[in-house]
């Protein structure tokens, strides 16, 4: 372990204090990659092997994002051509969400009938009664499984097994057989992008790499997007219930931001590092709690206000509507010009 792992460790293993200073210093962003990203499994033979299969607890902080290390990895061949250590791979956009949700205790017990999550408890442990960690596995582990179905890993030493939560077993599944069963559609849209990077765009990066144009990455940001989309439109309904462990505020702004991913992502919204890490310090950097009333949330900068209003009001739009605002939304981002306009419509929105 290098000198800065060392020093995670001891932070994760020292006093609340000073893990409370670590998560502030990290929340300023002098840090890009997601808490503990060093720490984190990077090879499909870090996880536990047990019964000639690859054990994964995706319910530990730790190892989710090791999942998320070892497709980044897996997939940094594909990117080579859009800057060094794998910054321009468009996949940083899932695990850097989940660093944000660790990072902001959205992945803690929120009903605080146990300790998981909290610094006097498990830190790394990721609470299957958090509405936030519930939406991520289907963001996390159906990703990960797709892009095992697609060869993205190649041929596999052990058939990979992830474990299940104490609660809700029979709303995840666990493998790509399960999950194949269970989600066929959801898994055919992650496996498509996987397999459209290892092939048309391998092709691209490596064969014409200097020629490359905007639309062979837009393309590949839509087939990511597309399955993004998916994995939320049917987690959504599933873990509603769980909204019911959060405060008001926090609980619209979940749903305000899933409604708001989809406006998003009728953009091909760039996800590399950088994009990511910028936009995302826009986004609460705590959860909201009862008394918090837009858009003059203390302690929140005017943007992060601003942001939060705009995903309210466009949630609200929305819904008063029928759905007709987003689909005018999806049909007028049709074409890589207008999908440029509205990315800039949204990183100015954010910033202004």
């Amino acid at each position: 372990l290098g000198i800065r792992a060392l020093l995670l460790i001891a932070i994760v293993n020292l006093s609340p204090v000073i893990a409370a200073a670590w998560s502030k210093n990290d929340a300023t962003g002098e840090d890009v990659y997601p808490p503990l990203w060093d720490l984190a499994p990077e090879n499909l033979l870090d996880f536990q092997v047990k019964d000639n299969k690859t054990i994964i607890n995706a319910w530990n902080y730790q190892e989710r994002l090791g999942v998320y290390k070892n497709l980044l990895n897996a997939s940094a061949k594909y990117f080579t051509a859009f800057g060094s250590q794998n910054f321009g791979n468009i996949l940083w956009g899932l695990p850097l969400q989940h660093g944000w949700q660790f990072r902001t205790g959205r992945l803690a017990d929120p009903s605080r009938v146990t300790s998981c999550g909290y610094e006097d408890g498990d830190l790394l442990c990721i609470s299957v009664r958090s509405w936030w960690s519930c939406m991520n596995y289907y963001l996390a582990v159906i990703p990960f499984l797709g892009a095992v179905e697609a060869g993205l890993f190649g041929q596999l030493q052990y058939e990979i097994e992830l474990l299940p939560p104490e609660e809700r077993r029979d709303d995840f599944c666990y493998s790509v057989a399960d999950c194949r069963s269970r989600i066929p559609e959801l898994m055919d849209d992650w496996k498509a992008y996987f397999e459209v990077n290892n092939f048309t765009l391998f092709f691209f990066f490596h064969i014409f790499s200097a020629a490359v144009s905007s639309f062979e990455v837009d393309d590949a940001l839509g087939f990511m997007w597309k399955a993004h989309v998916a994995s939320i439109a049917y987690a959504l309904p599933k873990f509603q219930d769980s909204l019911k462990y959060l405060s008001d505020p926090e609980a619209n702004f979940g749903e305000d931001w899933a409604n708001g991913v989809d406006f998003i992502a009728a953009t091909h919204f760039s996800t590399d590092l950088q994009t990511v890490n910028n936009f995302q310090a826009y986004l609460p950097q705590r959860m909201l709690v009862e008394g918090n009333l837009l858009p003059s949330i203390s302690g929140f900068s005017p943007q992060q206000n601003r942001v939060l209003l705009s995903l309210r009001v466009l949630h609200k739009a929305n819904q008063l509507t029928g759905g007709l605002l987003l689909k005018l939304w999806q049909k007028a981002m049709s074409t890589e010009a207008a999908r440029k306009l509205g990315r800039k419509l949204i990183e100015d929105l954010a910033s202004s």
